[in-house]
């Protein structure tokens, strides 16, 4: 199994080692530090060395991070996260905090209202991040202060850097050379007259160079560093360990291989400007910069807007990929409807699901832990299974199943809300609204230009006319054979960024009422050209190219309540299913797919 359930957060280990947070602090002068999810790389997902928001709190969510103060200990969550962390924290001396509704700098100012001295890494946080943060303190006591990192001062059997193998990923999957790539970027340079570009994100390394690397479960990218010059030539940065001779001999002699440990070292001596992404960069490489003299071009990282616009080759691919993918969720729906209401687990669920995409023989990983909770639990948005919370499926429940795989070709994200015997109309009411949010992104047509705040009204308007709405966004951007969350395209009420053709989202509105039911919808759609419309405005139009292919369970649905454009979209989409999945099945999937796909 790739999926464990092991509980892994200790809360009743925090008090004891806060106070050792706080034995440092004073020893270092510090009212405060703060803790960070994220890694100098900035990752969503991080490997267990960097897992020290989860050591000192037992908080194992994606986002956040804690101020830990003298007299209080604030754990910083966003809407997904609200139901989860009261279970993983010891809210006698860790508080949750509403975020981003809680500024960090006004709960600064509310709690250290005298002043005080506040201290971080450098290197787990961005600039912009910083800046914003001092800017949000002026006209107050308190000072920011770089520090050495404490919570690795007190860790005592902190584990070791992952030391992942790099492996080469093939240009006839990527679509094009990393020669010519790095051509391309480096060309950009030139324009911008920029002499070189900091790179510190692993993902955009992975993709610019056409490796992947195995440092990040259910991620596979390599823990590394890059300077990318104006030349083309790139300095790499990364443990020697990580490459053989296939993946040296691909990157070739335009790729000087050097250790992390060169990496100061190399900044201070570039020649600017140099190009940083102030807001995924550690705040730390502006340091450096600036301490040689070194002119600093913020920018975005170069390989940001190219990597999220997937080439025709990635999208052929990755279309493969979730044909692929939904033939193993057929099986394995076909399986989950023949088993008697109350004969499963959670982790049974899991279980079997991994299997059935194990048996497509191509399976590389999963994209993430799979979030199969039922009954309350599917109201924890990123609900994760483990021993001690292991439900037993109960008849009239819903249960939430969001999973996805990693496959050369792809990466796919997929949830299905599925019904465990007859469920009440209060259930399927909800659903219903869900699925129209969903499929009204689904058939959006839309001028270009546009960002993601500017359509993710239309999956939650549904709700919205019954008072109803979700505390998390609309849609992540997803990468090939990359990160099952990919930047910096969204769609959500913050995202500014302008949706281009190539880019591959998730559509996931849902529903959750704590200690009740979760409702999640959930394809991936990718942006397309919207064809020509006859009488249309002379004007680029946009819509979106469905690439998930599995039934929306029709027990579920109030027919009533739809449309007849919606209801309309439903066929269709079922019959979709049908024609492209129903070959790739054994009789008894090829039969359920049948049931399942009848015409409203």
């Amino acid at each position: 199994m790739f999926q464990s359930f092991e509980e892994t957060a200790e809360p009743a280990q925090g008090a004891a080692r806060l106070a050792m947070l706080r034995d440092a602090m004073a020893e270092d002068g510090l009212t405060g530090f703060l803790v960070p999810r994220a890694d100098l790389h900035q990752g969503e997902y991080v490997a267990p060395r960097d897992g020290r928001l989860a050591w000192l709190t037992g908080f194992t969510g994606s986002a956040g991070f804690c101020a830990a103060l003298l007299q209080a200990a604030g754990v910083f969550i966003d809407g997904r996260y609200r139901t989860q962390v009261k279970a993983q924290v010891d809210t006698d001396h860790f508080t949750p905090v509403p975020w981003p509704e809680t500024r960090l700098q006004d709960w600064l100012r509310e709690n250290l209202p005298a002043g005080g001295v506040v201290g971080f890494d450098p290197w787990l946080h961005t600039a912009e991040e910083i800046d914003k943060l001092e800017t949000g303190l002026q006209g107050s006591a308190v000072e920011l202060r770089p520090a050495r990192n404490l919570i690795d001062a007190i860790w005592p059997d902190q584990p070791e850097a992952p030391l992942g193998k790099v492996f080469v990923y093939p240009d006839e999957m990527a679509g094009e050379s990393h020669a010519k790539k790095r051509a391309r970027l480096a060309e950009r340079l030139q324009q911008d007259e920029q002499r070189a570009a900091v790179i510190t994100l692993p993902d955009s390394i992975a993709w610019l160079l056409n490796i992947r690397g195995s440092d990040i479960p259910r991620n596979p990218v390599p823990h590394a560093l890059a300077i990318l010059h104006d030349s083309g030539h790139l300095t790499l940065f990364i443990e020697a360990a990580k490459l053989d001779d296939d993946v040296r001999a691909h990157l070739g002699k335009d790729i000087t291989v050097r250790p992390p440990t060169a990496f100061a070292a190399a900044l201070r001596s570039l020649t600017g400007p140099v190009r940083v992404d102030k807001g995924s960069a550690p705040l730390q490489v502006s340091r450096e910069l600036r301490e040689a003299g070194v002119d600093i071009a913020w920018g975005e990282d170069p390989c940001i807007l190219p990597k999220a616009s997937k080439n025709l080759t990635e999208i052929a691919n990755t279309e493969e990929a979730h044909l692929l993918d939904a033939a193993a969720m057929c099986e394995f729906l076909c399986w989950f409807d023949a088993q008697p209401a109350g004969s499963l687990t959670e982790i049974d669920v899991v279980e079997h699901l991994e299997g059935c995409r194990r048996a497509t023989n191509a399976l590389r990983d999963i994209s993430f832990d799979t979030i199969a909770g039922t009954g309350p639990n599917g109201a924890v948005i990123h609900y994760r299974v483990t021993r001690q919370s292991n439900a037993r499926l109960q008849a009239g429940q819903l249960i939430v199943v969001d999973s996805g795989g990693q496959y050369l070709n792809g990466t796919t994200d997929i949830t299905r809300t599925l019904p465990v015997g007859d469920v009440g109309d209060e259930e399927k009411a909800c659903f219903t609204r869900v699925l129209q949010g969903m499929i009204g992104i689904s058939r959006l047509r839309f001028p270009a230009g546009l960002a993601g705040r500017d359509i993710d009204a239309i999956a939650r308007a549904p709700l919205w006319q019954a008072g109803l709405d979700y505390n998390h966004g609309t849609g992540h951007g997803v990468g090939v054979f990359l990160c099952v969350h990919e930047g910096p395209q969204r769609i959500s009420r913050v995202s500014e960024v302008a949706l281009k053709p190539g880019m591959i989202l998730s559509n996931e509105p849902g529903y959750y009422r704590e200690g009740a039911f979760g409702i999640r919808i959930e394809n991936l759609i990718v942006v397309e050209a919207a064809p020509d419309l006859p009488g249309a405005d002379d004007r680029e139009m946009l819509d979106f190219k469905t690439l998930t292919w599995v039934p929306i369970d029709r027990r579920l649905i109030l027919p009533e309540m739809l449309s007849a454009g919606e209801r309309d979209w439903i066929n269709a989409y079922h019959a979709a299913c049908r024609d492209k999945i129903g070959p790739r099945l054994g009789e008894a999937a090829r039969l359920w797919l049948r049931n399942a796909t009848e015409p409203l």
